[in-house]
């Protein structure tokens, strides 16, 4: 059976093609650009053209396509939400995607499909004992995935996972949800840079920040880092309080910062409610940017 998935990003959109009777083996992959600019309509018009030129690639349609969503549809209306491809927003994505491509259309959150993907292709290969799996975004946004008994939880709401909306700073920075303070708001990579930038009048990237604060002499690249690792810790631990996960894997370009692997889970064990006992596996992703378009597969 051919397992059918699109990622339905930003900036791309991108379909996979797996082959269920040779242990998921890819046999086909293609994207174009999402250039969303254009709108709504012109969205659903790249994702048709993308189905069908992946199609006389393979040789044959699809029966079913499993989405990999920014945002999320609202389970009573029907409507997608919370998505920074704002044009999706109050939009039937799933009615008019069964509409142009004439088959049965599953749509997750992006975060979901990339926490699925890890816990049945990825990292959780090596722990295929852990009943709970989260997938953790940390990048220009900050969100999550949860994965239990190798299945999406997506809540009453459509909002299970969405660990970026919790509060974490008191009196923090505003966050587009509505709330201050926001996950996302403190350990993004762009409220990271926002910080270096209040802090030392200078605008740089977080790779510059890293490279700094290595060199060990420029205090605001300290103090900037030191703000993730701490937070990390307060973040993280709250996870675990709540969902006590087998396994955690990273994704995202903050993800790629190696300390938090180390003495990010130092910080963790200050917090956690084990008496600062932490076995946890936390582990950076092996799937790369495959992860949502597989993750959609697999739906």
């Amino acid at each position: 059976m051919k397992l059918w998935g699109i990622d339905l990003g930003g900036t791309k959109i991108e379909c996979a093609v797996l082959d269920s009777a040779k242990n998921l083996e890819v046999i086909a992959r293609m994207r174009l650009p999402t250039e969303s600019v254009n709108g709504y309509d012109h969205i659903l018009s790249q994702i048709k053209k993308l189905v069908d030129m992946v199609a006389e690639q393979v040789g044959e349609g699809p029966s079913k396509i499993g989405f990999a969503t920014p945002g999320v549809l609202e389970p009573d209306s029907q409507l997608m939400k919370n998505s920074n491809t704002i044009c999706l927003n109050g939009q039937p994505l799933k009615t008019d995607l069964q509409r142009i491509l004439g088959v049965p259309c599953t749509l997750a959150n992006d975060a979901n499909c990339f926490a699925l993907a890890e816990a049945l292709m990825g990292a959780g290969k090596e722990y295929h004992t852990a009943e709970v799996v989260f997938g953790v975004i940390m990048g220009t946004g900050v969100g999550g995935g949860l994965v239990v008994n190798n299945k999406i939880i997506s809540g009453h709401h459509g909002i299970g996972g969405e660990w970026g909306h919790n509060i974490l700073e008191e009196n923090g920075e505003p966050c587009y949800c509505g709330k201050a303070g926001c996950v996302e708001q403190v350990i993004s990579g762009p409220a990271l840079e926002r910080f270096y930038e209040k802090q030392s009048g200078e605008k740089v990237t977080l790779k510059t920040i890293m490279e700094r604060y290595y060199g060990g002499k420029d205090l605001h690249a300290i103090e900037t880092v030191e703000r993730l690792l701490e937070f990390y810790g307060r973040a993280i631990s709250t996870l675990i309080n709540v969902l006590d996960p087998g396994l955690i894997v990273i994704g995202g370009g903050v993800g790629n910062v190696d300390l938090l692997y180390h003495e990010g889970y130092e910080r963790i064990k200050k917090y956690i409610f084990n008496k600062g006992v932490l076995t946890t596996p936390i582990l950076k992703p092996r799937l790369g940017d495959s992860a949502g378009v597989f993750g959609a597969a697999l739906l």
